[in-house]
């Protein structure tokens, strides 16, 4: 995804369309819940995630509606990472305060 963003953002800019990508840690949704059943996972994934907590569907939600306002009239070509910070973190390294 990261270099299809980055190529069809370069491709399409002439004609005034942006491209981006938005990509989630784990956020809470049906499609989740079955992973998210179990709270030693829960708990690893927290336990690596900077913010301490799973997302919610709106804060991914509220991202992508800020992509299609004007306000983002000059953001292309990005991957935006809505994670609470675990990519910030090295993806796999544990909070040091649990």
């Amino acid at each position: 995804m990261n270099e299809l963003t980055k190529e069809l953002a370069c491709e399409w800019a002439k004609y005034n369309i942006r491209t981006n990508c938005v990509a989630p840690w784990f956020i809470r949704t049906p499609l989740t819940e079955p992973v998210l059943s179990s709270s030693k996972f829960v708990e690893a994934v927290i336990s690596r995630t900077p913010m301490g907590r799973l997302g919610e569907p709106e804060e991914v939600a509220h991202l992508v509606a800020f992509l299609c306002l004007p306000a983002s009239s000059f953001i292309t070509g990005q991957i935006i990472c809505a994670d609470g910070g675990l990519t910030a973190n090295g993806f796999f390294f544990p909070r040091s305060d649990l």
